[in-house]
């Protein structure tokens, strides 16, 4: 009889388990952020510098070129968010669209507009136009993580959105954060060339990538 009661028990345990309506699964894929990323494209003012005093271009280079320095060494690691806190570099651009390239890895969107007001308040911003930039941040989609994720979750009977999900969530990103750190938070590569470009999903009034289900989003 014992044994009986304690089969039922089970039995009606996993028979109780709240079920999950999958109009409640989030179509968000889980993601995981690192830096935070400016390219700038800046033409050289050519004509007016040359009309500067040959001592006065040097006193300019010779402050760029100590600033900039420093910009490029990478710096340590931030304590607080237990991670580096970033460089940059430069490159000369080929091409129409300008004469010089700026890189920027950062933490935050606020460390990059620092790192923009520092090159703006050099003398040879003065001599730089800008001509392009490129606001972006390095992501990681996890599709197929997410599905399975979700399913493994939902299979538990814990319900989307409430607490013990999210935290669940957030314990199974932290693990992935720490897996793929060399990717989020890369080292600008001491190369010569870099190629940058820029690559958006389809958007519009008719097509829209990212209103496809998640499960069609993960097989492209």
């Amino acid at each position: 009889m014992t044994t009986f009661r304690e089969n039922s028990m089970t039995t009606a345990t996993t028979h109780d388990r709240p079920q999950v309506s999958t109009a409640e699964i989030p179509e968000v894929p889980l993601t995981t952020e690192g830096y935070s990323v400016l390219h700038q494209m800046m033409r050289f003012r050519r004509g007016a510098w040359r009309t500067l005093p040959e001592v006065t271009r040097h006193e300019i280079a010779q402050e760029a070129a100590t600033a900039l320095g420093t910009m490029e060494k990478k710096a340590g690691e931030d304590p607080a968010e237990k991670k580096p806190a970033g460089q940059s570099a430069l490159f000369s651009l080929l091409g129409h669209k300008g004469d010089l390239m700026l890189v920027h890895f950062r933490n935050s969107f606020a460390d990059l507009n620092q790192a923009e007001l520092m090159l703006a308040g050099l003398r040879l911003s003065d001599y730089l136009e800008p001509t392009s930039s490129y606001l972006s941040i390095i992501e990681l989609g996890l599709y197929d993580s997410t599905l399975k994720i979700y399913k493994e979750l939902t299979d538990q009977g814990i319900q989307p959105h409430s607490d013990q999900w999210k935290a669940e969530i957030e314990c199974k990103l932290n693990r992935h954060r720490e897996a793929m750190h060399p990717r989020l938070f890369p080292d600008i590569p001491p190369n010569r060339y870099v190629c940058f470009y820029p690559m958006n999903r389809l958007r519009g009034e008719d097509k829209n990538w990212y209103t496809l289900p998640i499960e069609e989003r993960a097989a492209r």
